[in-house]
C-alpha cells in the first residue's frame, strides 16, 4: 500500500522564532490534507527548534530534523526536497503566510492538466505584524505551448526583484531533473527559468500568498552578490571574487543543455539567452570592472617591498 501524500511541503528555516509559529499554522491550516510537512533546522540559536518540535508532537504529518551545523540556505533548500516523497512538492519560507486554500488550489490545476510543471497564486505584501502592504503586480504569461518563448517571458517580462513563483506547487518528476537551488546568488531564479523550459507556469487568479516583507528577510540581512553567496553557500568566503551576471548567463546555458526539449527548442533557447545577455551587458562588464578593481585592492595589501 502507497502512504506517500500527494504533497510534501518543504520548509527550511535559520533562526525563524518570531514568525514561524504563523508559517506553520497556515500550513496545517490547508482545506487540502494530504501533505507532509518536512522542517529542517539549519542549526538555529534561537527557539526554532522548541517551536517546531511542539508542533511535531501534535501533528504527525510534520517530520523536523536539525542539521549539526548551519549548511548553507541552498543545502538546506535542497535536503527538504530531497526526502521529500509527493508528487507535489513546495517550499515554504518560515517567514511567509499561505491561504487555507493555496494548496488545494494548485493541485487541481496540476491533476487535470500535465502540461503544467508549477502553478502559482497572485501574491499580496505583508509587513511584521501582518499587515497588508499591497499587491505584487506580477501579470505576465508562462503558458505558451514554445518553450523559447516561455524563457523570453521570464527572462525579459518579469517584474524584477521577487521570485515568488518558487513558492509555488511543483512536480516533483519534473524539479529532481533540475539543478535545485544553487549554491550562488540569486539561484532561484534560474531554477524558475529552468522550469519554465520544462513546461507551463500557470498562475491562479486568487491572491493566496502573502509574502512577508521586513528588515531580516534575506534580501535584505545579505544585500549584494557576495554576502548574498555566503547565504546560499557556508562555505563560501566573503572576500572572493564574483561575477555574478556571467554565473546566470553560464547557468541559464547549463540548464538548456539539461531540460528534456527539443534541439530546435534548446538552440531558441540558447538565442535568447543571448539576446538577455546583450540587454544586460552592461551589468556583464561591471562584473569585470568590480572583480579588476578588487584583484588590484588586494594585490596593493598583499605587496610589500623586499628588503
Amino acid at each position: 500500500m502507497n502512504t506517500s501524500p500527494v504533497v510534501s511541503i518543504g520548509l527550511p528555516v535559520y533562526n525563524g522564532e518570531r514568525f514561524i509559529k504563523e508559517a506553520i499554522e497556515s500550513i496545517l491550516g490547508q482545506t487540502y490534507p494530504d501533505f507532509e510537512l518536512i522542517i529542517s533546522d539549519n542549526a538555529s540559536t534561537d527557539r526554532t527548534q522548541s517551536i517546531c518540535l511542539a508542533y511535531a508532537a501534535e501533528d504527525e504529518r510534520i517530520k523536523y530534523s536539525r542539521n549539526e551545523k548551519n549548511l548553507g540556505a541552498a543545502e538546506n533548500y535542497n535536503r527538504v526536497f530531497g526526502v521529500s516523497s509527493g508528487r507535489y512538492f513546495k517550499w515554504a519560507a518560515h517567514d511567509d503566510v499561505c491561504a487555507p486554500e493555496f494548496v488545494g488550489r494548485c493541485v487541481e490545476v496540476l491533476e487535470h492538466d500535465d502540461s503544467v510543471v508549477l502553478c502559482y497564486p497572485k501574491s499580496i505584501f505583508i509587513d511584521e505584524q501582518g499587515k497588508h502592504l499591497g499587491e505584487y503586480v506580477e501579470e505576465v504569461d508562462y503558458t505558451d505551448p514554445r518553450p523559447h518563448r516561455r524563457l523570453r517571458t521570464w527572462l525579459m517580462d518579469r517584474p524584477g526583484g521577487w521570485c515568488n513563483l518558487v513558492f509555488g506547487l511543483i512536480r516533483s518528476s519534473v524539479l529532481r531533473q533540475t539543478a535545485l537551488i544553487g549554491k550562488y546568488d540569486s539561484s532561484d531564479y534560474i531554477l524558475v527559468g529552468e522550469l519554465a523550459l520544462s513546461g507551463k507556469l500557470h498562475q491562479l487568479p486568487e491572491h493566496l500568498f502573502f509574502r512577508r516583507d521586513h528588515p531580516g528577510r534575506s534580501a535584505l540581512a545579505h544585500p549584494g552578490p557576495q554576502k548574498s553567496t555566503v547565504w546560499f553557500d557556508s562555505s563560501a568566503k566573503t572576500r572572493r571574487v564574483y561575477f555574478p551576471t556571467w554565473r546566470w548567463f553560464s547557468e541559464y546555458l547549463k540548464a538548456i543543455m539539461r531540460v528534456r526539449i527539443g534541439i530546435v527548442d534548446k538552440a531558441r533557447a540558447t538565442a535568447m539567452v543571448l539576446r538577455w545577455a546583450i540587454r544586460v551587458r552592461y551589468h556583464l562588464r561591471r562584473d569585470v570592472v568590480v572583480a579588476a578593481r578588487t584583484i588590484g585592492r588586494r594585490s596593493r595589501t598583499n605587496w610589500s617591498p623586499a628588503e
